[in-house]
């Protein structure tokens, strides 16, 4: 009776392990990034900067350093290498930045018909690469991927996008993308890959956009690379997959924007509550450069880290719940909702702020045209499953509850697996963002 007893109690433990492993390996994870970074930064919102505040402070023109005095940059720089003194959003206010911003808006400055048409034909394309006939089973931010790769290429080559360059823009975004989750290590082959490619393409004189001098061919290359096909990519396949694995979880919604696939305002009612839920963006950090008056009783004194949370953000005002519902847009304004999916404009919105809604709308209607979406795994901002789903196409059958019951059970013991991949993977990267001090050590020298 005992025996069978602990035998019990011994499978009952195993079962429940996805449920409370994941979860404490996450504050384990926490707790070793703050114990080698240090507890930098004040949280907004947070106990010294309510929500009330955060769209002004994050505002405030002295809320505008980059990189420069945050030991957190080291870690971002080493995500985002190569070349991430290049990334447009780690570049510090000046004349250089100046230049980079001016070339990126003229690079995205596309016609809304043009920004829907790239992303059609980018989306149909990859999409007649699955098989007929059956239903599919995929991970959304990797179908994606090559949506993007192909659409930014084209609006920075003004051609078609060859498959070789398009696998190299994909290696790319995908070694960034892992790193950042830490469900992979940081491969710089893959990344210096399309760096040559680059290269080779502005020796060529083959590359419309280039920066003046003082930039070198380089330096140009480490631009394009992190404005374009690193984030650029990354982002937008990312909210694609947000977008696309809320739909499938919710049948109702998605059987309701089906039969509104011709109406913009419906889709965008569909986008912007899955980046309400799900924001892009984590934290941004920003190192003010003077004294930030918040209220009567606290200032932020220059020099200050900033971390400027989103989804806490989103989590307030009069859209704080986390609950999926596009219905909300018919009547709640964006400019009382607490909602920033892009930033907040007087400190360096998304750049791609314009074309985004258009050609993420555009991806969904193609996507939905040809597909019912299924989806049980568990949904979470940092989406480190990458969206798994299933695609049936139109006139055939979908999942079935028992798929989709499997697939449910298959999800959460990876997170298991992935919880304690990311602990490890997560712990060696910041150790060694820590030391080899990428952006401090950059500084340094400038400095001399």
């Amino acid at each position: 009776m005992i025996t069978a007893i602990g035998v019990a109690a011994g499978l009952l433990a195993a079962i429940s392990v996805p449920r409370w492993l994941p979860p404490r390996v996450i504050r384990l994870r926490e707790w070793i990034f703050t114990k080698v970074n240090g507890e930098e930064g004040v949280a907004v919102p947070g106990p010294m900067v309510g929500a009330e505040h955060f769209e002004r402070v994050y505002g405030d023109p002295a809320a505008d350093g980059r990189s420069r005095g945050a030991g957190l940059s080291d870690l971002f720089w080493y995500w985002l290498a190569p070349g991430p003194h290049m990334h447009q959003e780690h570049l510090e206010p000046g004349p250089a930045y100046q230049t980079v911003a001016r070339t990126t808006r003229r690079v995205l400055a596309v016609a809304h018909h043009r920004s829907d048409a790239l992303a059609t034909a980018a989306t149909r394309r990859v999409l007649d690469a699955l098989p007929d006939g059956r239903v599919s089973h995929v991970r959304l931010r990797d179908l994606m991927l090559p949506v993007w790769a192909e659409v930014y290429y084209e609006m920075v080559f003004a051609e078609p996008c060859p498959a070789p360059a398009r696998d190299l823009i994909v290696a790319n975004a995908h070694d960034v993308i892992t790193a950042l989750k830490a469900t992979g290590l940081r491969h710089m082959d893959r990344r210096d890959a399309l760096t040559r490619y680059l290269l080779d393409r502005l020796a060529a004189g083959t590359c419309p956009v280039s920066l003046p001098e003082p930039f070198t061919a380089r330096e140009t290359a480490w631009y394009l690379q992190g404005a374009f096909f690193n984030t650029a990519v990354v982002q937008m396949s990312e909210a694609m997959a947000h977008v696309l694995l809320a739909v499938a979880q919710h049948p109702q919604v998605q059987q309701r924007l089906r039969a509104e696939l011709d109406s913009d305002a419906a889709i965008d009612r569909v986008v912007d509550e899955a980046l309400r839920v799900h924001p892009l963006f984590g934290i941004a950090h920003r190192i003010s450069s003077a004294d930030i008056v918040v209220d009567e009783h606290v200032t932020l004194p220059a020099g200050s880290v900033l971390l400027f949370n989103y989804l806490a953000f989103h989590r307030t005002g009069p859209a704080a719940d986390g609950d999926f519902d596009p219905d909300r847009w018919r009547t709640l304004r964006r400019r009382e909702a607490h909602f920033i999916p892009y930033g907040v404009t007087a400190n360096r919105a998304c750049p791609a702020r314009g074309i985004a809604p258009v050609m993420m709308r555009a991806a969904t209607r193609e996507m939905l045209r040809r597909f019912t979406l299924a989806s049980s795994v568990s949904h979470s901002r940092s989406l480190p499953s990458r969206g798994p789903v299933y695609l049936t196409p139109a006139g055939l059958p979908g999942p079935g509850r028992t798929r989709l019951r499997a697939m449910r059970l298959r999800d959460r013991w990876a997170d298991v697996s992935r919880s304690l991949r990311q602990l490890v993977l997560g712990t060696w990267m910041v150790l060694e963002a820590r030391r080899l001090r990428l952006c401090g050590t950059h500084f340094e020298q400038v400095h001399e």
